[in-house]
């Protein structure tokens, strides 16, 4: 029996760096409201990486969709955008992997820290459409109190504080279920913690 609803939120966005952080806000709210509080660090911090990458990578433009789907003790967070390019983690970005790696790099480790703060990540191409970069995360046992419903969840209610962006309709990816890392096209990078 499925004592918990699942979970999900979207929202749109251009990425600019003055949404980026309203967005981390949103996003910790919704994790707050859903009493994710532990995961509202890592979140933020690999949302931050993948706006980031949108903004400073994608073309032809820097719209985007971030999206929150907790399914029994799993978050998926995923960022959606219109480039169909596969990023490419750069040597630089894994320094364990190589010899000498570019200490005084500025960029090219956004991957590399979603990496590391997830249980696993990768990417679904949606053909010329774009992609999803998604990350995994391990969701705590929520703490007691009154379960949230599934129309509080999915439209923000409680969080009046924040000003939420619209919310997109829930919908998978055309024909394309949500993966573990071992379903995973062979694009996607794991970065399973062992």
């Amino acid at each position: 029996m499925i004592s918990e609803p699942s979970r999900f939120y979207a929202v749109e966005l251009q990425a600019l760096p003055s949404r980026i952080g309203q967005i981390r806000r949103i996003v910790a709210a919704h994790l707050r409201h859903w009493r994710l509080d532990a995961l509202v660090d890592p979140v933020q911090l690999g949302v931050t990486e993948l706006l980031s990458n949108v903004h400073r990578h994608a073309q032809p433009d820097k719209e985007c969709t971030v999206e929150l789907e907790l399914l029994l003790d799993r978050l998926t967070v995923s960022v959606r955008d219109n480039d169909p390019r596969i990023p490419v983690a750069t040597e630089s970005a894994f320094p364990d992997l190589w010899d000498e790696p570019d200490a005084l790099a500025t960029s090219g480790r956004g991957l590399a820290i979603v990496g590391a703060l997830s249980d696993s990540w990768g990417v679904r191409p949606r053909g010329a459409s774009g992609k999803d970069v998604w990350f995994t995360l391990t969701a705590p046992p929520c703490a007691d109190g009154p379960a949230v419903t599934g129309a509080e969840a999915g439209f923000g209610f409680g969080l009046d504080q924040v000003p939420l962006a619209p919310i997109v309709s829930y919908g998978r990816l055309a024909g394309v279920p949500l993966s573990t890392p071992a379903e995973a096209p062979a694009l996607a990078a794991s970065g399973a913690r062992t």
